[in-house]
């Protein structure tokens, strides 16, 4: 944490005052409480899961997909925290799959759901396949889960979206913006609050994460120089959801205030700050070979070599929001945390229409990219996507 927050331009935690505000009543709710936290080995995942178990929750079941990332978080937890009395445990399982329903069927009781899985990359986008799966993982997991808590019986749901949901460019938001409308229909049958939030520093897959895998590889930094963002850390990014998931009334969406401590900050920034934390001066390169030869050389000299390049590719948003200006906010809650406030609104013949197509599609095995964006476009008629036929996967 120490070492993040200069990195993002910061010097101080965005929601300690409101986590502090609330801290005996999380207490108290976690202690008596039975958690269930779905995709909980990522990085917004495993942050989550720790705000969650140091509270000694009285139940606390974690799924993922990930073998390996859950191994790390079992150790990571006894490593920082040591033990609860509750029942805690780990289940290494794909949330669409036969064997994750029946866990469920197996006990089920729970008191709070959050899901945390997603498929969270721009770079997915690129073909129809991954994106099919990004439809199922963000979409109809959401919808699947969401169902078999309310014949459960949990008493609360909650799910991420994402600040590319509000007025979404890419795909990616497009689905975590049409998930939305699916948590509006089931949020007449139980209380679903969600969370909007920025970047998580260094979250696995991140470019900042990035950064520290080409200094293990000895290998260039690469980042655009055009593109600015707000970052929260892994903490931070944990503390917002369990605020929502506990605190948040039916269809609530909580998001980071823009206050002086959040502000927009540009990778190439970042990357240069995360050099010279680690002693090394940013050699500035004119192409990708040159930054690979250099890598090879400016390292042992204190140097390294970096490629800082505008950006081009499909499905960058040129600015980050948190909320549209047709969306009603309560500001007044929370010192650092805003609420958007929603009726349950949504269009159940279009949602019909989108899982008639997608299960039409699914049944032929035979789908295009092109004909997935067209549905996007249906759902969501003001979608801003635009395809450049230039992908991250072809940058270094």
């Amino acid at each position: 944490m120490t070492t993040i927050l200069p990195l993002i331009g910061r010097n101080q935690e965005l929601f300690q005052q409101d986590i502090n505000n609330s801290e005996s009543l999380l207490q108290k709710i976690i202690s008596s409480s039975r958690f269930l936290v779905l995709g909980g080995a990522g990085s917004i995942g495993q942050a989550v899961t720790k705000e969650i178990f140091k509270r000694n929750p009285a139940k606390l079941h974690v799924v993922d997909i990930s073998e390996n990332n859950m191994v790390e978080l079992v150790r990571d937890i006894r490593s920082s925290f040591g033990y609860i009395t509750g029942d805690f445990q780990t289940f290494a399982l794909d949330i669409g799959s036969i064997e994750y329903d029946a866990f469920i069927k197996s006990d089920g009781q729970y008191d709070y759901v959050l899901n945390l899985s997603a498929l969270k990359h721009v770079r997915s986008e690129k073909d129809p396949f991954t994106l099919m799966r990004m439809i199922d993982v963000n979409v109809f997991n959401t919808d699947k889960t969401i169902q078999q808590s309310i014949e459960s019986g949990v008493k609360k749901y909650f799910c991420v979206s994402t600040d590319k949901a509000a007025n979404p460019v890419n795909m990616m938001g497009a689905s975590k913006r049409i998930m939305e409308m699916f948590l509006m229909r089931k949020s007449e049958q139980m209380a679903i609050s969600t969370a909007r939030f920025a970047n998580v520093a260094f979250s696995d897959g991140s470019l900042l994460h990035g950064f520290n895998q080409r200094i293990q590889k000895n290998q260039p930094i690469v980042a655009p120089n055009d593109i600015k963002r707000y970052f929260v850390t892994p903490q931070e990014s944990g503390e917002l959801c369990l605020m929502s998931c506990i605190f948040g009334e039916n269809r609530d969406i909580f998001f980071p205030k823009l206050s002086e401590a959040l502000h927009l900050i540009s990778f190439a920034d970042i990357a240069i700050k995360y050099l010279k934390q680690r002693g090394y001066e940013p050699y500035l390169c004119e192409s990708e070979d040159e930054a690979r030869e250099f890598a090879n050389t400016l390292p042992a000299e204190g140097k390294w070599p970096c490629l800082f390049t505008s950006s081009d590719t499909t499905g960058e948003k040129d600015f980050e929001e948190f909320f549209t200006d047709k969306e009603t906010l309560d500001m007044e809650r929370f010192k650092n945390l805003g609420v958007i406030k929603n009726e349950p609104e949504y269009e159940l013949d279009l949602l019909s229409l989108f899982e008639h197509e997608i299960t039409r599609m699914k049944e032929k095995r035979e789908w295009t990219k092109e004909q997935i964006v067209e549905l996007f476009f249906r759902m969501i008629p003001n979608f801003g996507h635009k395809e450049t036929g230039k992908y991250l996967d072809g940058k270094m």
